[in-house]
């Protein structure tokens, strides 16, 4: 009886598969260049070398079929495209918001938050979040960035001969404190061994993230759950949930003590904010932060308690990891360049000079050069180097 089940399921399994690869869908995907693969699994097997071997396959295959390629397993298939066109087509539709099942193992982690939802819950936290990434609000963080920058250029100093091999848990330190003082109104600068462990569950979360994604049989929670890698992720998820329900914990703590005062000066809650307003912004402790927004969603009943750590969790782990990603990009890059970076640096002693060694928004402006070569570096080396989504239609490719 077992047996003729399991006969069952295969025979059906083939019948899918082969609807899939040569059915109306498959016909299409097979005019997109790509790896030959094997019967009914494809390319799965080349998708399981280290993170720096699959960062070369997908270049190899960058160069080799620009600007499309697929690779395909089992009934899935994934279809690159690199043409600026096609980049348009895509994030112009409104109707290709639908994540792909590449975000799934970033769900038990960010669960549905900015990143991984779609639909009407994405449109709804975005028109939520938009306000506190105003310009006239962020440009009211300027102390802090420069603030967090002289601390990490100090450490630096205090490193003295000693080489660093790898700068990114250096910089995400710093980077990650200024997240949290500006987008949760938290500051962590007394708690480093806090951060620490928080910053180390976040780099062997991204390992495993990566590890599941390309190995489709652990594509579901009960089946990777079962896993030592399940298992461990247990352990990490601890710690990143932990952290954020701290951070939480204490801005909240902070609006009761203030007798819901805080709240009070946010003035437009939710609303879209005016370009000129500049009264939501009444002392550095009254600053707008995104953490202060959700709060206050959570007070009207727009937002739950676990809506708010969806999100903090989103951005602690988005606005600390990639920053100090590009970060490293672009130091190595003008490193590199070393015509490039003496250009820079001369920039940056004019404008130090111009300013009495005090930066502000407006010199900051004035770093023109600086900012093409960040802008570069963004272009060649995204901290983000791919997003993925479903389209609901069909769409021309531009080749």
């Amino acid at each position: 009886m077992f047996l003729a089940i399991l006969l069952s399921i295969i025979l059906i399994y083939f019948v899918y598969n082969f609807y899939v690869r040569y059915g109306p869908y498959g016909r299409l995907i097979s005019r997109v260049p790509g790896p030959s693969g094997f019967p009914i699994i494809g390319n799965i097997l080349i998708l399981q070398g280290s993170q720096e071997e699959l960062w070369k396959f997908f270049i190899s295959l960058h160069k080799r079929y620009y600007p499309n390629w697929k690779i395909w397993g089992f009934h899935t298939s994934l279809v690159s495209i690199s043409h600026p066109d096609d980049f348009e087509k895509i994030l112009n539709n409104t109707k290709h918001i639908t994540k792909s099942e590449a975000y799934d193992p970033l769900h038990p982690w960010l669960r549905e938050g900015l990143l991984t939802s779609g639909g009407s819950k994405w449109k709804l936290r975005r028109k939520i979040l938009t306000p506190t990434f105003h310009f006239n609000i962020l440009q009211h963080f300027i102390e802090s960035f420069i603030e967090e920058s002289e601390n990490m250029t100090k450490s630096l100093q205090n490193i003295g001969d000693a080489v660093v091999k790898d700068l990114t848990p250096f910089i995400s330190e710093h980077t990650l404190n200024t997240i949290c003082e500006t987008a949760m109104g938290i500051s962590l600068r007394r708690m480093k061994s806090f951060q620490k462990h928080y910053r180390n569950a976040v780099h062997k979360m991204g390992e495993l993230v990566v590890y599941r994604l390309f190995r489709q049989w652990l594509r579901y929670d009960w089946v990777f759950f079962l896993t030592s890698k399940g298992r461990e992720q247990k352990k990490i998820l601890k710690t990143l949930h932990e952290f954020t329900e701290k951070i939480i914990a204490e801005r909240k703590m902070y609006h009761k003590n203030m007798n819901g005062q805080f709240s009070k000066n946010l003035g437009k809650g939710t609303e879209e904010i005016d370009a000129n307003d500049t009264e939501v912004i009444a002392s550095r402790k009254k600053r707008l932060a995104m953490l202060d927004l959700l709060i206050l969603a959570s007070q009207e009943g727009s937002l739950t308690d676990i809506d708010i750590r969806e999100e903090v969790d989103t951005f602690m782990f988005e606005g600390h990891d990639t920053v100090a990603t590009s970060i490293c990009f672009t130091l190595s890059l003008l490193a590199e360049h070393k015509d490039i970076q003496d250009c820079v640096r001369k920039e940056v002693n004019i404008v130090m000079q111009e300013n009495e060694g005090k930066l502000s928004i407006k010199s900051l402006q004035d770093l023109q050069y600086l900012e093409r070569c960040i802008k570069e570096s963004l272009r060649l080396y995204p901290s983000v180097w791919f997003i993925s989504r479903v389209t609901s239609e069909d769409m021309q490719l531009s080749k």
